[in-house]
């Protein structure tokens, strides 16, 4: 892991996993690139409907905060949990669709 991404999980550790937590949820860093970080929210909110929001009100505010010569914006990568995949295909195979 590069320097850059160090300095940025710190931030992470320190100002927004701690209230992602206290929901059941989680964050990871997905890429950073031309100041746009990625990231994919995880546990119970990954899929959220306020993801976006989540996004932008704590994570982009306090990593730009902090880090502003290498964060100017944070992109929720959508994704899929294997558990919501496990329970699709059953869904589809119990109903033969």
């Amino acid at each position: 892991m590069n320097e850059d991404l160090r300095r940025i999980e710190a931030v992470l550790d320190e100002r927004v996993r701690p209230a992602l937590r206290a929901h059941g949820g989680e964050i990871e860093i997905d890429r950073l690139k031309d100041g746009v970080l990625y990231v994919k929210l995880l546990g119970q909110c990954a899929g959220c409907p306020s993801a976006d929001l989540t996004s932008e009100t704590v994570v982009e505010a306090e990593l730009v905060k902090a880090l502003p010569e290498l964060v100017r914006r944070v992109a929720v990568v959508q994704t899929v949990s294997d558990e919501l995949w496990e329970q699709a295909k059953k869904l589809l195979r119990e109903h033969h669709l």
